[in-house]
C-alpha cells in the first residue's frame, strides 16, 4: 500500500495529511514567518475553542509577547471562495479570541482585516508583526 503524501508542520511539530487546505496553511505559515516576520514560536494552527456549545478549531493563531492572541488566519482550499460565511466563521472565533487582525486565504486570495472601534475594516497592505503587536497594546 502506498503512502499517502504528508506535510511536515512546524507549529505543530508532527507530519500532516497533504490536503489542499493544509497546503495553503503551511504556505501561510511561511508568509507569516517571512513576509510579516512573526516568529514561529507566536503561532499554533489548529487551535481549539469554544463557542457556546460548538467546538471550533482556528488554522492559525498568532500571539503577542503576553501570550494573548493577536491575529486569526482562516485557511480554504483554493477552490474555495473567499466569501461572506467564510467571514463570518473568523469573525465567531475573534468573538471569542478577542483579536485585533483576521487573515482569509485559499492560497490565491488574500484578504486582511484590522480590528477598529466599529468593527473590522480591510487593509491594502500585509502588516508585520511589529506593527500587529504594537497596536495590541493601544
Amino acid at each position: 500500500m502506498p503512502e499517502k503524501e504528508k506535510y511536515y508542520d512546524p507549529l505543530r511539530r508532527k507530519w500532516v495529511a497533504a490536503t489542499p487546505e493544509e497546503r495553503v496553511r503551511q504556505w501561510f505559515i511561511g508568509q507569516l514567518s517571512d513576509k510579516a516576520l512573526v516568529p514561529a514560536w507566536l503561532m499554533m494552527s489548529e487551535v481549539p475553542m469554544k463557542y457556546g456549545q460548538k467546538r471550533w478549531r482556528a488554522d492559525i493563531v498568532v500571539y503577542n509577547g503576553d501570550g494573548k492572541p493577536l491575529a486569526i488566519v482562516e485557511c480554504k482550499r483554493p477552490d474555495v471562495d473567499i466569501s461572506e460565511a467564510v467571514a463570518e466563521q473568523a469573525l465567531r472565533y475573534s468573538a471569542i479570541l478577542h483579536i485585533k487582525y483576521i487573515f482569509l486565504t485559499n492560497g490565491t486570495q488574500t484578504f486582511v482585516y484590522s480590528r477598529r472601534e466599529d468593527g473590522f475594516a480591510p487593509m491594502k497592505y500585509f502588516p508585520k508583526y511589529l506593527e500587529m503587536s504594537k497596536q495590541c497594546l493601544l
